[in-house]
């Protein structure tokens, strides 16, 4: 499958918001518990500095997206933040490390110098190991940073990496 990455456009937002929402759904990776509307998602995606669509390029369908934006302001805004949504449908068959390498490069010319993901659960195993197959650093552990759906505590792993 070739997967193709562009901007997000309005005409996508059902695809984007259905992928977004399954992992909000999940309640194990993002730190959002409300799903996203039509409205409110269009609103958030086109909030972000960057957000990136990930079609397949035979058939157009969404695999999968990322939002990408500033993790701080000021002295440190030049380190961003992003989150990944790979449809479920889609998982394990490269569509986010796609996403992560083309989220890399959208930073760099975005202007930012440090990608910093600030709350990997240490249970997303697929994520822990794209980020160590990308060169990402593990920061430490955050015991019990993150409240998964069932309202269990989890720990979470800071990470980032110099673009």
């Amino acid at each position: 499958m070739q997967i193709q990455i562009m901007a997000y456009q309005k005409q996508e937002i059902e695809q984007a918001i259905e992928i977004w929402n399954q992992i909000v759904e999940e309640g194990v990776a993002f730190p959002q518990k409300e799903p996203l509307t039509a409205q409110s998602g269009d609103e958030f995606f086109l909030s972000q500095s960057y957000t990136g669509i990930g079609k397949d390029a035979a058939t157009g369908e969404v695999l999968g997206l990322y939002i990408l934006h500033p993790n701080n302001i000021g002295r440190c805004g030049h380190i961003c933040n992003a989150s990944y949504a790979v449809n479920k449908r889609a998982r394990r068959q490269g569509v986010g490390e796609a996403l992560v390498k083309d989220c890399m490069q959208q930073a760099k010319t975005i202007g930012f110098r440090i990608l910093q993901f600030n709350a990997v659960v240490k249970t997303n195993a697929s994520a822990l190991h794209l980020y160590k197959k990308l060169g990402f650093t593990q920061l430490g552990v955050i015991p019990g940073g993150f409240r998964l759906n069932n309202g269990t505590y989890e720990d979470i792993i800071p990470h980032y990496i110099v673009l």
